[in-house]
């Protein structure tokens, strides 16, 4: 019987007791069925296969976006169940965002519900738009008021003294409505408002100053001849009377010209003897010899006036005249206490009387400021020995700005402060200088003060205001309560229905104003309000930063007509 080798095992040399036994026709016949299977799925199945593999990790990533998606646009928050089975009435907002008031109430989006007064515009004479000194019916008042002529004055004043800042005719950010929801609204926003009133208010020029001793009236006193000092008859702080001693100096010189005036005298004595004389003997005698004699005494006579001279240069006056026909002894008498006076000469040594001393004079009244001479130091002409001043007017020196020229005036009144002195003093400008320092841009102005209490003191600092204009009756805010909104100063009016009923709207009027001086807490408003009307002041930024997002965007509107 014979056999195919096919279906004969196979032999193998060597097999290990624990190795299976395989036949080669298993072995074909599993690669046989493995081949036949790959040739069967193709690119098409495996396709469909990896899509098929794919769905269920999509459906998961299309199910966490779902979820992301509705919490960001629902705050995260899961709905009710009458939400999701569409049984929940529909809302309707009633809110305007960009005006931050009910919709429904919104006058900024239907003026229709609370019309807007007369538009006058741009008032080319107070420089504000809807000028309420020209047209009394736009102030936010219940009744139009009657505008003062003392008003108009004074806006004409404040307008012609000094240049204002200025608004923008072609803005029309005064149109602008600012408009709360309700009082406690305007509560919570902590606005608060106040009334414009009247008060009094200066317009002054500020400058820093010092006051000095008036040079005019000051005096500086030395020796006018070198010499040793026997005597000081004032101490600093003593009043002194024009002409008065404050000390006696020993300087020889004085002795030297006292005898040139003895010697110029006893000369002219002589000669008028001799001219004399010869003229009794004219007949006898040459004329020639006549002429020589009337030289020498006219000689004579000019040695006299220049000896006496030279005296009075030095504050020694003395009369020639009353001299003649005394001895020579009585006139040296004469002449060695000249220009002492009395009360001095009782208190010098009368065995050591000098006909060297000479008196130091104040030549003006007032009071000595400075001493720097003691008994028995050696002075000359170039070393000052007193200071006296009369500090009954001093001066006061203010530097100002050289922009602030034009404003000013001789004789406008000056106030200065001291420092440390709670009372200003009182002055006139009369003096402005004309140039400018290089530095500083400064000039330097000077008032003259009045110290007859002797209040001022010598060089003292503080601050000068050059008095403007004063107004006792004018038109004031708060300081702060105004806005500059990049074109136009304006302020926030609340309307004058504003409490009439709690429907009523909550409304502030955008203004512009024409603003003046500033004294203190208070500043002047030149046009734009009147008295009695109500402005917001503390909180009134919250105002402007809604004006401020109502503009945005739209910018100013600031077209020329």
């Amino acid at each position: 019987m014979s056999h195919s080798i096919v279906d004969a095992p196979k032999q193998h040399p060597k097999r290990h007791p624990a190795e299976p036994y395989v036949t080669v026709r298993h072995v074909e016949t599993a690669e046989t069925e493995t081949g036949k299977k790959s040739k069967q799925r193709g690119p098409l199945r495996r396709g469909v296969s990896l899509v098929l593999g794919s769905i269920g990790p999509t459906l998961v990533l299309i199910g966490f976006a779902a979820v992301f998606y509705y919490g960001h646009h629902n705050d995260w928050r899961i709905p009710k169940f009458a939400a999701l089975t569409g049984m929940v009435e529909p809302v309707v907002t009633d809110w305007c965002e960009e005006h931050s008031v009910p919709e429904s109430i919104c006058v900024q989006c239907d003026p229709t519900l609370m019309p807007k007064g007369a538009d006058y515009g741009w008032c080319e004479v107070h420089g504000v738009h809807n000028c309420t000194l020209e047209h009394p019916d736009v102030a936010q008042l219940k009744e139009t008021p009657s505008i003062l002529p003392s008003d108009l004055e004074r806006a004409m004043r404040a307008l012609e003294i000094a240049t204002r800042k200025e608004n923008n005719s072609a803005c029309k950010i005064y149109q602008a409505r600012i408009q709360f929801a309700s009082i406690e609204s305007v509560r919570q926003a902590g606005v608060d408002v106040e009334l414009v009133q009247r008060a009094p208010i200066t317009e002054v020029i500020t400058g820093s100053g010092e006051i000095v001793y008036d040079p005019t009236r000051q005096a500086s006193l030395a020796s006018r001849l070198p010499g040793t000092v026997w005597l000081v008859t004032k101490n600093v702080g003593d009043p002194v009377v024009q002409s008065e001693v404050l000390a006696v100096i020993d300087a020889a010189a004085v002795g030297d010209l006292k005898t040139t005036l003895l010697r110029a005298l006893a000369e002219r004595k002589l000669q008028q003897q001799n001219v004399s004389r010869l003229s009794d003997a004219r007949g006898a005698i040459a004329g020639s010899r006549i002429l020589d004699a009337e030289a020498a005494l006219a000689k004579a006579q000019a040695d006299v006036l220049a000896a006496d001279q030279s005296l009075r240069n030095l504050g020694l006056p003395v009369d020639v005249n009353s001299l003649q026909g005394l001895s020579e002894q009585q006139v040296l008498d004469q002449l060695r206490l000249i220009g002492i006076p009395d009360a001095i000469r009782r208190q010098l040594d009368s065995q050591s009387i000098t006909s060297n001393l000479l008196p130091v004079r104040s030549p003006i009244e007032g009071v000595v400021v400075e001493r720097s001479v003691a008994p028995g130091e050696v002075v000359d002409p170039a070393r000052i020995l007193f200071q006296v001043a009369d500090v009954r007017q001093m001066w006061m020196t203010l530097n100002v700005p050289l922009e602030n020229m034009s404003q000013l005036a001789i004789g406008q009144p000056v106030h200065f402060h001291a420092d440390g002195s709670r009372m200003p003093v009182v002055g006139k400008l009369d003096w402005i200088s004309t140039s400018a320092d290089g530095m500083t841009r400064m000039v330097q102005v000077r008032a003259v003060l009045d110290n007859a209490d002797g209040r001022l003191r010598n060089e003292t600092f503080g601050t000068g205001e050059i008095l403007l204009r004063s107004e006792a009756n004018a038109i004031v805010i708060p300081t702060g309560a105004s806005h500059w909104e990049g074109c136009c100063q304006v302020v926030f009016v609340r309307d004058k229905n504003y409490f009439d009923s709690p429907e009523s709207y909550k409304v502030f009027h955008v203004r512009s104003v024409c603003l003046g001086a500033t004294n203190g807490g208070v500043t002047e408003v030149i046009s734009g309000v009147l008295p009695g009307e109500v402005i917001a002041t503390d909180g009134s930024d919250v105002l402007r930063a809604q004006l401020l997002k109502n503009n945005l965007g739209a910018g100013c509107d600031c077209v020329a007509e």
